[in-house]
């Protein structure tokens, strides 16, 4: 990638999302999210309900000296407020969050708006909005009382929404995604995924990182389709 890049491009190449606290139990901000990137994280979203806004505000700022070295990502979840004093490229929207017609007054004019989807009925929702550019779609595993969406859910996105189309809005599995079970989220159809304690619990968090990334490296060049999809980003 280079800065030329544009933000739609950027996420339409993204594989690896990572979902993050400010980590200020540890003061490793910096150093984590650099061990992130490096060993392959695409973007980065900074969710952490302990935190006040002073605190997010200044996490996302480290995020974004740490992630332009590697035209990174940052999203802000759910607070279009945040969002706009943070002058953020993405603002990521919770299922119960505001309308995303009306999130975009708090982002500019290239800001991207994802949401998060645990229903097919919330990923054809999300698909058909304008305004909606990417989606998160889980948990895969757990995470939720009635015990996870599933890989149904994940097979449904992959029927509705294509990986493999460049016409098709960009969308992320997550929920519980490790290492080990990646394999099964894999053949459910997911070209992305999102993930947070098989990174941030990690001993090494950039080989963690490294390790899902390769794997969905892999994926992305054995298909025909998804090499098909990289060319055209590209071109755009």
């Amino acid at each position: 990638m280079t800065a030329l890049l544009g933000l739609a491009t950027r996420l339409g190449l993204a594989r690896l999302l990572l979902i993050t606290g400010t980590r200020a139990e540890v003061g490793d901000l910096a150093g984590f999210i650099d061990a992130g990137f490096a060993g392959g994280v695409d973007m980065v979203q900074l969710r952490d309900p302990d935190a006040d806004e002073p605190a997010l505000l200044a996490a996302l700022k480290v995020m974004r000296e740490v992630g332009y070295r590697y035209q990174g990502l940052v999203s802000v979840y759910d607070s279009g407020a945040l969002a706009e004093k943070f002058q953020s490229d993405l603002l990521h929207l919770s299922e119960r969050g505001e309308k995303a017609s009306t999130a975009r007054a708090h982002l500019h004019q290239w800001g991207l708006i994802g949401r998060s989807c645990h229903s097919a009925e919330q990923i054809d929702a999300a698909i058909a909005d304008p305004d909606v550019h990417y989606l998160t779609v889980g948990p895969v595993y757990g995470g939720l009382p009635m015990g996870g969406a599933g890989l149904g859910l994940v097979r449904h996105a992959a029927k509705v929404a294509p990986s493999s189309s460049a016409d098709s809005k960009p969308w992320f599995a997550v929920g519980g995604i490790t290492a080990t079970n990646l394999d099964e989220v894999l053949d459910a159809g997911a070209r992305r995924i999102a993930v947070s304690r098989a990174i941030t619990d990690a001993d090494d968090p950039e080989a963690a990182a490294m390790a899902l990334k390769d794997r969905l490296r892999h994926v992305w060049n054995e298909d025909p389709a998804m090499q098909n999809l990289t060319l055209k980003m590209f071109k755009n």
